[in-house]
This record gives C-alpha cells, sequence and structure tokens, in this order.
C-alpha cells in the first residue's frame, strides 16, 4: 500500500483527555476517533491490526476443534430472565424496548443464547463434547467509560462456550482453551501471567485471568516471588501479616469504656495508643434482604467479591443508618459483635485465635476491651478478607507483591448454572437424560492491542510486535525527488510483497524526519530507508523496538527484514 492514498490522521501533541499511553498513542497514531463517551470508530490502522489480532485468535481456537459462530447482538428479555441474570447484571445491561414495548437487551455476553441452541438441537451422548465459539461486538452500560479502549460500552470479544458429558470431559476442554490462550498471547508478543481469578456474575467453579502487568490496569494482582503463586485481588488468599502489638495475656471479660466523638478505626487507635491491628472492624451488610454482622480486624480490609460469594448474593449492601439504629441501637462507629442475637456473624480467618480485642459497645461513644472471638461471641470464621502488600503466601511463607494488571482474557468452568436453569439435557450411554456440564471462555480483543501498547512504547510511539502491527515493514525512500531512490523502495517494496511481508511504501513528498518520525508513530516493527548509500548499493533497515539499524544490500533487503519477522515470531 501507498501512505500517500492512506487515512491516517496523525497527532503531534497527546489530546487532553487521554491519559493512559495507549489512549494517548491510539488518538495520535489516527488509529480511533471517539464518538461518544466509551464508543469508538476505528480506523484504517486500527482495523487491520484488530483483523491480525482476530485471525490469531481463530486459528488457535480451531486448532482446539472449536466451531466459530455468530450470534445476535439484541435479546430478548426472556432469554436472560431464564437464567436469572436479568436483574443480576444490573445496570450493566444494555435494556430497551421495541416499538411493541417488549423488553430486549444488548448481549454483553451469550452463555444464554448459545444454551439455547443447545437445547434445541443436542440430544444424545453421542453429540458431545462441543467448542463453539464467536467474535462479536458486545455491549456493557459502563457507568465511567475511561482509558480509551480499556473501559468501554462497546467491544469486540471472542467468547467460546464448551459442553461435555461429565467433570472429566469439562477439566479436558478448560485445559484446550487455556493452552490455546497461552498460545494466542504467545503470537501476539504479550508478557502475560494467568492468575487465579473470582467467577462473580458467570457462577461456576474454577476460573482463571490472563494479566498484562501495567499500570493502566484496573484490576490488582498478588504475585508471590517465591512460588509461582498469583490471583487476582477478589480470589487471593494469604497468611495476614502479624499484629503489630500482642494480645493482652490471661482469660479477661469484656469491659466497657467510653470513647467519646471517636468513631473510626484510626480516631480508636489514637485514643487507645493500641494498633488498628489490636480492633475489631464490625460491618453491617444485608444479603438477600437480611442483616449480616462481618468481622475483620482493624487493619483489614473486606473483599467484595468473597462476601458476595460467602452470602450467595454478589449485589448485597451496605446496612442503611436507619436499620443500624434499629438493629443495634447505637450508630455506626460504636458496633460490636458481643450481644448479637438477631443475624449472623462472620468472622474473618485471622480474628481466628485472638485474644482481648477492642470492639464496639453497641452504645454510642462506647467501646469494649478484651473481646475474644470465639468466646464472648460466636461466629463463623471465613475468609473475607481482601489481601495486602506484605501478607504472606498461603503456599510458601514469602511476602506477596500486589501489581496493577490489564485483563486480557478469562476462562471459566461454569458447570451446571445455565444448563440446569434453562434445561438443557441430553441422553446417555444407557439411555438416561443428564445434565451438560458447561465452560464459557473470553478474550478482549481491543485489549490485547491496548496491553501491546502498554508493555511497548516510548516518548516517539508505539513499538508494535509484527503479528499484530497494521504493516510489517515500511520502505521509505530519503527524497522522492531521486528518481533512483524511489525506483529502488518501489522495487524493494515489491520484493517484501513477494515474500509475504504486509508492507507499506511511504512515497509521500515530505522531509525523512516527518516520515521517520510518522512510522516510529504507527508501530511499525522494520523500516527500511532507500538514501544516500543507494550508489555503493547498500540500504539501512531499522528495527523500531531496539532502535538498531544495519546497513544491508539492497537485493538482500526485503529476505533480510523477513527473517528477522520470522526470528520474532
Amino acid at each position: 500500500m501507498l501512505w500517500s492514498k492512506l487515512f491516517i490522521p496523525t497527532l503531534r501533541e497527546n489530546p487532553a483527555e487521554a491519559e493512559v499511553p495507549s489512549h494517548q498513542l491510539l488518538l495520535r497514531a489516527g488509529y480511533i476517533r471517539q464518538l461518544s463517551a466509551g464508543i469508538y470508530s476505528y480506523l484504517f490502522l486500527a482495523q487491520r491490526s484488530l483483523l491480525k489480532i482476530q485471525q490469531i485468535v481463530r486459528e488457535e481456537m480451531d486448532a482446539i476443534g472449536g466451531q466459530e459462530m455468530l450470534l445476535p447482538a439484541l435479546h430478548p428479555a426472556e432469554v436472560w430472565q431464564e437464567s436469572g441474570r436479568w436483574d443480576v447484571m444490573g445496570d450493566n445491561l444494555f435494556k430497551l424496548k421495541d416499538r411493541f414495548q417488549r423488553d430486549l437487551c444488548l448481549g454483553m455476553t451469550h452463555e444464554e443464547v448459545m444454551t439455547i441452541i443447545a437445547r434445541g438441537e443436542l440430544r444424545s451422548y453421542k453429540q458431545l463434547p462441543q467448542i463453539w465459539y464467536q467474535i462479536q461486538t458486545k455491549f456493557r452500560d459502563e457507568p465511567r467509560p475511561k482509558s480509551g479502549l480499556l473501559r468501554v460500552r462497546q467491544f469486540i470479544m471472542k467468547d467460546s462456550y464448551t459442553f461435555d458429558m461429565d467433570q472429566a470431559g469439562l477439566d479436558v476442554a478448560y485445559d484446550k482453551h487455556y493452552q490455546a490462550y497461552c498460545r494466542i498471547f504467545d503470537r501476539c508478543g504479550l508478557e502475560y501471567t494467568a492468575v487465579e481469578a473470582h467467577s462473580g456474575a458467570m457462577g461456576g467453579s474454577q476460573s482463571h485471568e490472563f494479566m498484562v502487568a501495567s499500570e493502566a490496569g484496573e484490576d490488582f494482582v498478588a504475585v508471590c516471588k517465591g512460588c509461582a503463586y498469583s490471583a487476582n485481588l477478589e480470589k487471593a488468599v494469604s497468611a495476614p501479616s502479624e499484629p503489630l502489638a500482642a494480645d493482652p495475656p490471661g482469660d479477661l471479660a469484656p469491659e466497657e469504656f467510653h470513647t467519646p466523638g471517636r468513631k473510626t478505626i484510626a480516631e480508636v487507635a489514637e485514643f487507645t495508643g493500641l494498633p488498628e491491628s489490636s480492633q475489631m472492624k464490625s460491618l453491617v451488610l444485608v444479603a438477600d434482604g437480611k442483616p449480616v454482622l462481618a468481622m475483620l480486624r482493624g487493619d483489614h480490609q473486606l473483599s467484595q467479591a468473597k462476601f458476595g460469594t460467602i452470602s450467595g448474593d454478589p449485589e448485597f449492601r451496605p446496612a442503611h443508618p436507619h436499620e443500624i439504629r434499629e438493629w443495634f441501637g447505637a450508630e455506626g462507629g460504636s458496633l460490636g459483635p458481643v450481644g448479637v442475637k438477631n443475624m449472623p456473624i462472620i468472622a474473618d480467618h485471622a480474628l481466628s485465635g485472638r485474644r482481648n480485642m477492642i470492639a464496639g459497645a453497641n452504645r454510642d461513644d462506647y467501646h469494649l476491651r478484651y473481646v475474644t472471638p470465639g468466646e464472648d461471641f460466636q461466629a463463623e470464621f471465613r475468609d473475607l478478607r481482601q489481601v495486602a502488600a506484605g501478607d504472606r503466601c498461603a503456599k510458601c511463607g514469602s511476602p506477596l507483591e500486589i501489581r496493577k494488571a490489564v485483563e486480557i482474557g478469562h476462562i471459566f468452568k461454569l458447570g451446571y448454572k445455565y444448563s440446569d436453569s434453562m434445561g438443557l439435557r441430553v441422553l446417555s450411554a444407557d439411555g438416561k437424560e443428564v445434565t451438560p456440564i458447561m465452560g464459557s471462555y473470553g478474550i478482549g480483543i481491543e485489549r490485547i492491542l491496548c496491553a501491546a501498547i502498554e508493555l511497548y512504547h516510548d516518548k516517539d510511539g508505539m513499538m508494535l510486535p509484527a503479528s499484530i502491527a497494521p504493516f510489517q515493514v515500511v520502505v521509505t525512500p530519503a527524497n522522492n525527488s531521486d528518481a533512483a531512490q524511489l525506483e529502488a523502495a518501489r522495487n524493494v517494496y515489491q520484493g517484501c510483497r513477494s515474500l509475504g511481508l504486509d508492507a507499506l511504501l511511504d512515497d509521500r513528498d515530505e522531509r525523512p524526519g516527518v516520515k521517520f518520525k510518522d512510522a516510529d508513530l504507527i508501530g511499525v516493527p522494520f523500516r527500511i530507508v532507500i538514501g544516500k548509500k543507494l550508489s555503493s548499493g547498500m540500504v539501512e533497515v531499522v528495527e523500531r523496538k531496539t532502535r538498531r539499524a544495519a546497513d544491508v544490500a539492497l537485493a538482500e533487503a526485503a529476505a533480510a527484514v523477513a527473517a528477522r519477522v520470522t526470528e520474532a515470531r
């Protein structure tokens, strides 16, 4: 292709609204333009890169027996009501009505639709296993779109679904996807980590996220340097750091003391001279319409995902002030577990074995000292706590690190959540009705591109891997008025194309510096410069990522770049 004929609207400065590097560079390099908050047009360069990513995904999905389909983006409400997710998804689900006032939604995922197809067509164990996938536009009514293509309202996703007769079959399907995802991300040139993850509203028994470490990410991952353990912060477990002060010894009875105006953990810690780790934090939550008292160490934070799983209500909420007053006879800031009889108490494991701690007295401006979990109040001990940096790895005891990351893929063992609730049945070999077990597996197509830019960029632009760059090589004559340079550039360009390279000829009548800057900005991995050395039969090959330049014989330039591209794979 000839650059002079292409629409590549580059910008010299970072747009004011763009904060993260991938957003800045996608706008500057002319890949995307914003139509509305969280809604983007993908221009020529972006579309080329996204199609290359999709092709890699297709090849690897086909290699594990995947069958590509294309399902509707517009769904009748009944489909989601069958699975129970019409209400669970809340405001994130785009809902609308047609001219007959029938409820519809825009699909953010397709578990329900795939299950309906399976329910209508699968009859026998002889038809299983199945792997069905699609690459399609999805919609999410994101309340705060930001970071360019990383948090949007419309996006492209590869979603696949497996149907098996039993758990052993699902395990095989899950491992196939895990390995395929690794090959996909390897071929896209990404540095990534697979971490244990929380299934959330998708449901299921096991899931993994594929993460790329980046400050642009909105997910947090706990990583142990001492062993291979890594997990999303929603799922991560650890041994908590030691309390900053030892518990007072002895079998002491709770004792009330006055704490005027001290409501927060920090204020009570300052008032008593004891650290926050010597206190208990009382959180009154409402799950499935019923109150629950959650107890944590004073310096710990509640994991909402963990509590949502334990309570069976991912949409739980904090209790309202009037509810707290009605149930406890006191305001928030003076609450505690002693004497509570009208609701279940769930305490974090970090409180197990502790003695003589401080808790609210359920009386305004009063607290209790010498409160011992398991003796002065009874509770169900569970893992409620969000892991923090410095906690010890539950597997090897090494300190954990917390890193920001971008999620690029997520795989789930759904189990029977959809097949059971939506009535999918097949006949087994012995003629009995069996409910197939399902898996669900997603990849964010735009997120792969964004993650690559976040990983590989500098002040001048993108440094995209050759497998997903819009072009693999740009051939640049330094001086268009030199007929010999222009002719040699055309010949090298044709040579690149004959070797299967995705090549671009920069035939614009611009200064060499402008051409070089634009090529750096849009992320072309290799540049062949036809300049003054042509008189001695040489051209310059420049690698974008390393800035390494080498003089190569004119006749060998295309082959030299082809070899480098093959090596990069």
